[in-house]
């Protein structure tokens, strides 16, 4: 049973900076690919980054480019999302998830595990 658990999340001022974490467990971690994805209250599920099973690729959606930086420590099994800058519109639940793949994508679809996601909330 794959478990991934997202912590970090919380209030913070708009220009702030947070650290989001999510911890793994029940897949060879090493082996596959991590994603955040975020879903603010009314709007759809978005692709925020992903990173490859060895760190060597990873990919961003246009919102966050320049601000967020996926990283992942493969020893604790764990994928981080290191936010800076942070805007009104990064308000939103943040969700971890896994692909059974090594390739990266921005598709929801191809993920087959999800966190329970941690709230960002963003006060100007």
């Amino acid at each position: 049973q794959v478990q991934l658990v997202e912590s970090g999340g919380g209030l913070v001022q708009a220009g702030g900076s947070l650290r989001l974490s999510c911890a793994a467990s029940g897949r060879t971690f090493s082996s596959y690919t991590m994603g955040w994805f975020r879903q603010a209250p009314g709007k759809e599920r978005e692709f925020v980054a992903a990173i490859s099973w060895s760190a060597g690729t990873s990919l961003y959606g246009d919102s966050v480019k320049g601000r967020f930086t996926i990283s992942r420590d493969n020893a604790k099994n764990t994928v981080y999302l290191q936010i800076t800058g942070l805007k009104s519109e990064d308000t939103a639940v943040y969700y971890c998830a896994t692909r059974g793949s090594r390739y990266v994508s921005s598709s929801a679809s191809a993920y087959d595990y999800w966190g329970q996601g941690t709230q960002v909330t963003v006060s100007s």
